[in-house]
């Protein structure tokens, strides 16, 4: 049987209300759920011996619980004739719930009448999308509702808050004097359409002259929060609507084949420019179960393995999921900056978060989810030094414990938390001294793999004291290493920022020397000057990470790999060397240019993907290499192994080794 109006303006409409109640007969309709889901905000905001104005009533059991729950002075009224005869049937016995035919926007009552009106989803029934007509009807009502309010007194509005409901809500009500104050419904989570619902709490005060808007939100626990504009108010509330339906969407559907979901949480108290807390992602499993039978977990990500490849990347991600037995994983990661107390506290304050990102049975059978991590507690990261850049900005050197209780020493930009622009292992300390950075290991494998390209350029000149040229510093791990495993070479480090220096040399252990100069300079406009100098090198390296904001492209900045950059570091290489480039682009159509535009420019490529990480090492020759890079993995584990017993660490398994021929 149809119930529902054939146009959205029938909402608006007397007779359909009348023929709604009829058809539905005496079952009662509820908007946005019932008592129990609003009774702890109407408790705070309505006093027992409130007189209380319910507009819009319907057929509601609202109103018959509240008079249950203590509220006897109500009046309640409704356009309709049908419902107003229904209620009056139901209630009869119920002394003090009153029920009246009248139309909202002109009522028989006196001024100053009630100290409470209440409309569950009135102002949403009368307006359904933005006309003069719908606009002007609900101005009639705010202004009848002002009207037999009493000062102090609140209109109470259970809405959904559309945008186009709160941008005229927030342009009407305080300009006929009232403060306005949202609240969100949580309890309403609960109910099938998981849509938010929201209680607006509208004080009336006494006209004043030049009054400002008052406005203030309360999205999380008792957290009062005000706003300086309505713009703010809509972009909050629209926030929270759309975490609503992102975990509506998780509650019902699988997104393992979509990718995975993240979710910033901050403190309700906590300024909305400020950093989050945490960051919550969830994964589901290749070929879960649908959602009405997957199983389900939360991981407590230590702090300072948050960049792991195990928990940092999409593919580490999974591996974890897969490895778990879960079908999904919300996995929580902890923020630099902000002090946590134990696992059992970050599970207090996470675990409502964790629940609305839930498959939908998990909550409809009240399981408990189980809180996973790899240890007992939170692990440790120690800030070691805060600075500024002048051209990168903010950065912080931290020292964080990974697996196995081992240190890493790690740069990090604000630009970019998300990237570690470099990693150092530090060797166990002593006697309280400070931990020194271990120059025999390389934290990056990528740069073990760059390195293997220059080895291939070393066996293929046959020579020791080749030439060599390292487009970024960073911390300096990889010019320190280049210098150790090839002790000849002459090598030359260029980094456009000076404080990247000064990090490197005061918290990495880079030391310049007669054979390995730093030179601060920009490196494109730097193998310009090399190029018209008449300067080669054996080996040219880029391992620049990307502060710009292109789609896709992490490593090298864009302009490393147009085509002026790619023809003059052709010109800057020998005739029998190798350019070796860092490349990592997850955007496929920008992947396929670059390998096209080296493919004009080099003889012969080979890219070598690294294992565990997103990175590709491009090798690339002027003229055809003889030398098989998988036949130089063995001679260059061997040298490995003489410049250190922990360089032996870095060793490259060739069941790991993936080279693809681009030639």
């Amino acid at each position: 049987m149809n119930i529902l109006p054939k146009s959205d303006s029938d909402f608006t409409k007397k007779d359909y209300w009348d023929s709604f109640f009829v058809k539905r007969g005496n079952e009662a309709f509820e908007w946005y759920g019932e008592y129990r889901e609003l009774r702890g905000i109407f408790e705070k905001y309505i006093k027992i011996s409130d007189s209380i104005l319910v507009i819009g009533c319907g057929n509601s059991n609202l109103s018959v619980d509240l008079y249950d729950a203590g509220y006897k002075s109500m009046m309640n009224i409704d356009i309709g004739n049908v419902a107003i005869k229904q209620m009056q049937r139901k209630c009869k016995k119920r002394n003090g719930l009153v029920f009246k035919q009248m139309d909202v926007q002109k009522m028989e009552f006196e001024d100053g009448t009630f100290n409470v009106a209440l409309d569950k989803g009135t102002l949403d029934a009368l307006l359904p999308k933005v006309t003069d007509e719908s606009q002007e009807t609900v101005l009639n009502m705010f202004k009848d509702i002002s009207r037999v309010l009493k000062i102090g007194g609140r209109y109470i509005i259970v809405s959904l808050l559309q945008k186009h409901v709160l941008s005229y809500l927030l342009e009407q009500l305080p300009a006929l004097g009232f403060l306005i104050r949202i609240c969100q419904c949580h309890n309403s989570d609960e109910l099938e359409h998981r849509m938010p619902v929201f209680v607006v709490v509208c004080t009336k005060l006494k006209a004043m002259p030049n009054f400002k808007p008052v406005l203030e939100v309360v999205l999380s626990g008792d957290t009062v929060e005000r706003l300086a504009s309505a713009d703010a108010m809509l972009d909050a509330i629209g926030m929270s609507q759309q975490t609503a339906a992102l975990c509506a969407g998780l509650a019902t559907h699988s997104i393992a084949d979509s990718g995975e979901v993240s979710i910033d949480l901050s403190p309700p108290d906590q300024p909305p420019a400020a950093p989050p807390r945490y960051t919550i992602v969830v994964v589901d499993r290749k070929c879960a179960k649908p959602p009405e039978a997957m199983t389900y977990a939360a991981f407590l990500v230590p702090q300072g393995r948050e960049r792991e490849w195990l928990f940092g990347t999409k593919e580490g991600r999974k591996s974890v999921v897969a490895s778990s037995g879960m079908d999904r994983l919300a996995f929580i990661l902890l923020h630099r900056g902000c002090q946590y107390t134990d696992q059992q506290a970050v599970q207090n304050e996470t675990s409502n978060a964790v629940r609305a990102m839930a498959p939908a049975r998990i909550n409809k059978q009240k399981q408990k989810i189980p809180f996973l991590s790899v240890g007992s507690d939170l692990g440790k990261r120690t800030e070691v030094y805060k600075g500024k850049s002048e051209m990168s900005g903010e950065y912080v050197i931290e020292d964080a414990e990974g697996e196995n209780s081992v240190t890493y020493r790690r740069l990090i930009f604000f630009s970019n938390q998300s990237l570690v622009q470099s990693e150092a292992r530090l060797l166990p300390s002593s006697d309280g001294l400070p931990s020194k950075v271990d120059l025999d290991y390389l934290s990056c494998q990528h740069h073990v793999y760059m390195l293997l390209g220059v080895y291939l350029a070393q066996k293929t000149l046959g020579k020791s004291d080749l030439k060599i040229l390292i487009i970024g510093l960073g911390g300096g791990g990889l010019a320190m290493f280049t210098r150790r495993l090839f002790p000849q070479a002459f090598i030359t480090v260029v980094d456009i920022d000076p404080e990247v220096k000064n990090i490197a040399v005061n918290y990495f252990g880079l030391e310049e020397s007669d054979k390995m100069k730093i030179v601060i300079a920009d490196g494109v406009d730097y193998i310009k000057t090399s190029v018209k100098s008449g300067e080669t090198f054996d080996a040219v390296l880029f391992d620049i990470n990307s502060h710009e904001c292109v789609p896709g492209l992490s490593c090298p900045p864009k302009i490393f790999v147009e085509m002026e950059t790619l023809e003059n570091t052709l010109l800057e290489i020998s005739k029998k060397g190798i350019f070796i480039l860092n490349f990592v682009c997850r955007l496929e159509s920008l992947r396929e240019v670059t390998r096209t535009n080296h493919k004009r420019l080099f003889s012969d490529i080979k890219v070598i993907s690294v294992k565990d990480e997103v990175n590709e090492i491009m090798c690339c020759w002027k003229e055809a290499s003889q030398t098989s890079v998988q036949d130089t993995v063995k001679s260059f584990n061997v040298a490995l192994r003489k410049t250190s017993h922990r360089s032996s660490e870095n060793e490259i398994d060739l069941d790991d080794l993936v080279v693809e021929n681009l030639s």
